[in-house]
């Protein structure tokens, strides 16, 4: 029997799937950083107000990097599912792009957007 090379469309549909609700539920969770960083949701006076103490500044000032850098970090978790859903368009997804073999299912589940199998990233860490 040969080894399979690419996964079914019907295996495809079902990562598809995965992606569109993973990356539907970042892209709110990105607004939401970003809102926090713009204080999009505030209408008060807060940061204009004269009697804002320092430390509560600085705290502020904090949260908002924080939030900058989440932000940051969950726009590139979406440009990594959408580059997924790339992979399934041409035909490459599923495939890792070191061995060349086909990645677990089970992987893909839990992390639909790798593009390493388990041994190819442990063997990079080494």
């Amino acid at each position: 029997m040969s080894k399979k090379t690419k996964y079914s469309a019907e295996e495809l549909e079902e990562f598809r799937a995965i992606i569109n609700e993973k990356l539907e539920i970042a892209r709110q969770e990105y607004e939401n950083y970003r809102a926090a960083v713009t204080n999009a949701d505030g209408n008060d006076t807060i940061d204009t107000s004269p009697t804002y103490k320092v430390l509560e500044e600085g705290a502020s000032t904090l949260s908002k990097e924080e939030a900058g850098r989440l932000a940051q970090r969950q726009m590139k978790f979406i440009q990594s599912l959408q580059a997924a859903l790339v992979r399934i368009e041409n035909g490459t997804y599923g495939v890792c792009r070191e061995t060349g073999n086909l990645i677990p299912k089970e992987r893909l589940r839990a992390v639909p957007h790798a593009t390493l199998s388990i041994e190819a990233k442990s063997s990079k860490r080494r």
